[in-house]
């Protein structure tokens, strides 16, 4: 999705240095994306601005529609991305300028590639159930494959597996021996937990990682603190696993990786390491240049927001 919480200067965003296991939780901000169709923004945060090389973690819904497109989001652009759609409910229509279709199901992950830049649409299909719930994530790519030609990838049968007390869906990277298989340039997990009323997931992590939690619905309990929707539970490195304990079903999100060695900065849709960069970019999506048509999609596309370029200082 295109970013509906732009600022007029780029963001610096880079590892935070976390040496041990820890607790922090910062809440996340909301915004209204069109249609009736608000998304919550737990990643970057003021506090917080990377998870390994996860930058940006926004989910939306439930939400149910009859007679409309509860998801609408015209062309826009992208660089030094990818884009990570993973849904809990509902479909979303992916088209590209590359010319690929990939309709998002839940348990299935359409997954984009931006590197040098590409522009695609999202939207509701006109065959759909009423129903939309989902995420959309992005992963920094690194120097050496930021400036990499883009693609579209589209997976079925995702790894599942069941320890005592939960369910866990490896969307992305590897977790617990459970490799995703999708194309990935760091080391990193994305997955989706459940866990049942009166229940305990027990978990093994890496240590050299760090950890993030997103509670998607209900509450969980870890070494002894509450966990609660509506924030980003950073939990550090050091950690070697999870021992997640619910009262009430409860449905989250665990993101990690190895800690990012590189500072990027975002503006509107684009991960980049200049303000000059950034500017081209958008000057390119503004003049029609460098960035393809996306003609599946029937209407106008996104014009970009004003974009102020000032040095951007280290934290």
């Amino acid at each position: 999705m295109s970013n509906p919480l732009p600022q007029p200067e780029a963001e610096r965003c880079e590892a935070e240095g976390a040496t041990r296991a820890e607790i922090l939780s910062w809440p996340a901000r909301s915004a209204e994306l069109g249609g009736g169709l608000t998304v919550v923004r737990a990643l970057p945060l003021r506090q917080h601005r990377l998870v390994g090389p996860w930058c940006f973690f926004d989910y939306y819904g439930p939400l149910s529609f009859s007679g409309r497109k509860a998801m609408d989001v015209a062309p826009h652009p992208h660089i030094g991305l990818q884009t990570v759609s993973w849904l809990f409910s509902g479909e979303v229509l992916h088209n590209d300028s590359l010319g690929f279709t990939g309709m998002a199901r839940p348990g299935e992950l359409n997954l984009m590639t931006a590197g040098r830049g590409i522009a695609h649409s999202e939207e509701t299909p006109p065959q759909n159930s009423g129903k939309l719930h989902g995420l959309q994530l992005w992963v920094a790519l690194p120097e050496a494959e930021r400036r990499r030609e883009p693609a579209f990838d589209h997976y079925k049968n995702l790894p599942v597996f069941e320890p005592g007390g939960g369910h866990v869906h490896v969307f992305m990277g590897e977790l617990d021996g459970a490799r995703a298989g999708a194309r990935e340039f760091s080391p990193m997990v994305g997955a989706e937990l459940k866990i049942g009323a009166n229940g305990k997931l027990g978990l093994p992590l890496n240590p050299a990682w760090e950890h993030a939690l997103v509670i998607i619905d209900g509450e969980l309990q870890l070494d002894g603190t509450r966990l609660a929707p509506g924030a980003l539970h950073y939990l550090g490195t050091q950690r070697h696993g999870l021992e997640l304990v619910s009262k009430a079903a409860a449905h989250a999100v665990l993101i990690g990786g190895a800690p990012f060695g590189e500072a990027v900065i975002i503006w509107w849709n684009f991960v980049a390491r200049t303000a000059e960069e950034i500017r081209q970019a958008r000057d390119d999506w503004e003049g029609r240049r460098q960035f393809s048509e996306v003609k599946a999609y029937k209407g106008e596309r996104l014009k970009a927001p004003p974009f102020t370029v000032r040095p951007i200082a280290s934290r």
